[in-house]
């Protein structure tokens, strides 16, 4: 059994916001089965659900620095898992009338109150912005590695960089849009804006 196991979340976000990975971990090891069930409930397939878990915690370990001022961990994992389901669905449910039983069933399996959360187009903006005020290269790896979906490897072929310049540059962004995020915006639309974006 980890020392960690009897830890609380709010302890574990406050040793993950100083990078120690055995909180992050232990958080992975709290979480994952059920955020797993939770969306192979909404997606209908395994595989999806791994990587949308996947993907979630990856983002989790990106955005430690700000990992500290997540309130209720369990609510915030299944609010950005419910983002994440939806957008799954917008994509394959080809059908307009298939999409939308779809996302009608979503939005009754999730507690009352999620309406309340959603992100409009301002605060996408703001996410937006984050990224312009990136450097030149900078901000071209953050979107290959965000938008596009190409490795530290690929991403390094396509530019003539190191795998490690890559990893470094991202880090950096990450910093950098965390920064603007806390400076300019609501801090529960900048955490929120920071998991589910980008």
């Amino acid at each position: 059994m980890s020392v960690y196991s009897t830890y609380t979340d709010e302890q574990l976000l406050s040793l993950l916001g100083s990078s120690d990975e055995a909180a992050f971990k232990e958080i992975f090891e709290r979480y994952r089965e059920k955020l797993f069930f939770y969306l192979r409930k909404h997606t209908k397939a395994n595989e999806i659900a791994e990587e949308i878990v996947t993907d979630i915690f990856m983002k989790l370990w990106t955005g430690r620095e700000l990992a500290a001022r997540i309130t209720n961990l369990s609510a915030f994992l299944h609010k950005v898992g419910y983002y994440k389901a939806l957008d799954f669905l917008r994509v394959t449910a080809r059908h307009e009338r298939l999409q939308q039983v779809y996302v009608d069933r979503l939005q009754h399996a999730v507690e009352k109150g999620i309406d309340e959360a959603l992100i409009d187009a301002q605060d996408r903006a703001l996410l937006y912005q984050a990224v312009n005020q990136l450097p030149p290269q900078r901000q071209t790896i953050y979107r290959m590695s965000r938008e596009e979906g190409l490795t530290h490897e690929q991403i390094a072929e396509a530019l003539h960089l190191s795998p490690s310049t890559v990893n470094n540059q991202l880090v950096a962004a990450n910093r950098s849009i965390a920064h603007y995020l806390r400076a300019n915006g609501d801090l529960g639309t900048a955490l929120s804006l920071f998991f589910l974006l980008g």
